[in-house]
C-alpha cells in the first residue's frame, strides 16, 4: 500500500452484497497487506431493497477515526445509493457507477467517473447479479493498486460462501481486467463493458 490512508464506501440496495465487499477488502488489507482496515456498514430501516453502504477505512498504522470523512473511491450500482451517500469525496476521488441502475449523475462533479456494467457482466458471466460486487472489488484492486491482486484472491476465497469460489475468483479477475482498460483512459467520463476486455486472458 503506497497511500498511508484510504478511504472506500461501496454502495447499493440490500441484496446486493454491498458487505459482502468491505468484507473481502477489509480482510485482505488486515490479512495480506499488514494495514489497519475497519469496515462499517450502514442499512436503512427497509434492509432489503433499501439503500445500504459500507466504508471501509484503511491506514498503514493505526486508524485514529473509524468513519470516512474523505473518500478516495466511491461505487454506487443503485440510483437511491447514490442519492443518498454520494458525499464527502475528495475532488480527485475515483467514482464507479453501474449504469443499469444508476442513470442519474451530476454533469458538474470534479471526479473522473467510471460506467461499468458490473451488474450485467455478473449475470452474463457467472449467471448471478449478485458477483457484480464482487467484480467491484477486483476493479478496485486494479485501479487504485492498494491490494495486491493475489491477495484480493485470497482474501475472496476466504471469505465467498462455500461452494462459489471458481464463481467469485472469476468475478473479481474479470474486475482486474476492467480496471486495466480502465486505467488507460483519460476521459472525465469513461465506459467500459465486456467488450472492452480479453476474456482469453483472464
Amino acid at each position: 500500500m503506497k497511500q498511508n490512508h484510504y478511504e472506500a464506501r461501496f454502495a447499493g440496495v440490500g441484496g446486493q452484497g454491498v458487505i459482502l465487499a468491505g468484507k473481502i477488502l477489509a480482510y485482505g488489507m488486515v490479512n495480506y497487506e499488514e494495514c489497519q482496515a475497519l469496515q462499517t456498514p450502514t442499512y436503512t430501516a427497509q434492509v432489503r431493497g433499501g439503500p445500504t453502504k459500507v466504508d471501509v477505512v484503511i491506514d498503514k498504522k493505526h486508524i485514529e477515526y473509524p468513519r470516512t470523512e474523505n473518500i478516495d473511491f466511491f461505487l454506487s450500482l443503485h440510483q437511491k445509493a447514490f442519492d443518498l451517500y454520494f458525499t464527502d469525496l475528495k475532488d480527485d476521488a475515483i467514482v464507479v457507477i453501474d449504469p443499469n441502475l444508476t442513470q442519474h449523475i451530476p454533469k458538474d462533479i470534479p471526479q473522473q467517473v467510471f460506467v461499468v456494467d458490473l451488474v450485467e457482466i455478473a449475470k452474463k458471466e457467472m449467471g448471478n447479479p449478485l458477483y457484480a460486487m464482487v467484480l467491484a472489488v477486483g476493479f478496485f484492486a486494479g485501479v487504485t493498486k492498494l491490494i495486491k491482486n493475489k491477495n484480493v484472491q485470497k482474501s475472496v476465497i476466504d471469505n465467498a460462501p462455500k461452494g462459489t469460489e471458481v464463481e467469485n475468483l472469476k468475478a473479481v479477475r474479470i474486475g482486474f481486467a476492467l480496471a486495466k482498460e480502465a486505467l488507460k483512459r483519460k476521459e472525465d467520463l469513461v465506459r467500459l463493458t465486456l467488450k472492452d476486455i480479453d476474456k482469453n486472458k483472464l
